[in-house]
């Protein structure tokens, strides 16, 4: 995918630290977890995609999160459970910033559907009346190839600024491979990099929590005025979990990026929460959305039935 990059270049990521008696549990439990991240989040697409009465902008909208979540669970699970049977933490320079690629596209995604959702529902709830004219197919269709377009755009220019330089170091900070962990591994100036950098923290970061907090806080105002307890209720429970989700979301993958820029930050803190983002929202989004969302709950429950169902 990156060409510059030498496959001959050999790099080394942080050790895992397992001693040699947890290697084939640690490789058992974390094959499991992510075969169960993959059929969870299966699970919600084809449920969406099958059910007709799940086409609505909600959904719709939902649908490309279990996409992002998978794209990030591949990036990090597979070559994690392969180092930690091998115990070999190596990994070729081409085969790191793939990683380091999907692993932000993934983040990035994440963050930019989970505002475009708030946006669904602060329509629903604050502007019902033209609900149906500003999210119509149209405009969805819209809104969903901006997101993926615009996703791949910051990414990839991201990834070819690194592509410029060679690195002079082989020792990755991280369990992963990522950008700022890559940038360690440079000798040349990264100045165009780091404001770059900046840029995308920004407006990935910046620009979603502020759509968030206007549109939560929209919501949670319209709800205070209506006199309809049991819909208030319902509005508030859904965006509460959505705003939770969100939030975790975005204060550990800012804190991930922003502690490689200050020496004394604690390197497994930054190590611990980095891969909290790869394994709790690609594991919980589903179960969240699935379980905790009625229409999709009950369309799911007859999905699994009319095709896992065994009883004649």
């Amino acid at each position: 995918m990156f060409s510059n990059f030498s496959s001959e270049t050999l790099l080394t990521l942080s050790s895992l630290g397992f001693s040699s008696i947890y290697i084939y549990p640690a490789f058992v439990f974390g094959t499991l977890f992510y075969l169960i991240i993959v059929f969870c989040n299966l699970l919600v697409l084809t449920t969406i995609a099958v059910s007709k009465k799940l086409h609505k902008p909600m959904f719709i909208l939902l649908f490309s999160l279990p996409v992002s979540d998978i794209v990030g669970a591949t990036a990090f699970f597979p070559h994690l459970v392969f180092s930690i049977l091998t115990q070999n933490r190596l990994i070729s320079s081409e085969a790191c910033i793939t990683q380091a690629f999907f692993v932000h596209f993934y983040g990035t995604g994440n963050l930019m559907f989970l505002t475009a959702m708030a946006y669904d529902r602060y329509m629903a709830i604050c502007s019902p009346l033209k609900y149906n004219a500003v999210m119509n197919s149209q405009n969805l269709l819209r809104i969903i190839c901006l997101i993926w377009f615009l996703n791949f755009a910051l990414m990839f220019t991201l990834f070819m600024l690194l592509a410029r330089f060679k690195f002079c170091r082989t020792n990755i900070a991280d369990w992963y491979c990522n950008n700022p962990s890559l940038l360690k591994l440079v000798c040349s100036d990264i100045t165009l990099n780091n404001y770059y950098g900046l840029f995308t923290i920004i407006l990935d970061m910046g620009a979603p929590l502020i759509l968030i907090l206007y549109t939560y806080a929209q919501i949670l105002f319209t709800c205070v005025k209506t006199n309809n307890t049991n819909g208030r209720k319902k509005a508030i429970q859904t965006c509460s979990t959505h705003l939770v989700v969100f939030l975790v979301l975005q204060v550990n993958t800012t804190f991930t990026l922003i502690s490689h820029r200050f020496e004394n930050a604690s390197p497994f803190l930054r190590r611990a929460l980095g891969v909290s983002v790869l394994i709790f929202p690609p594991f919980l989004d589903p179960l969240i959305y699935g379980l905790r969302t009625r229409e999709l709950r009950q369309c799911m429950v007859v999905f699994l039935k009319r095709n896992f169902s065994f009883t004649k």
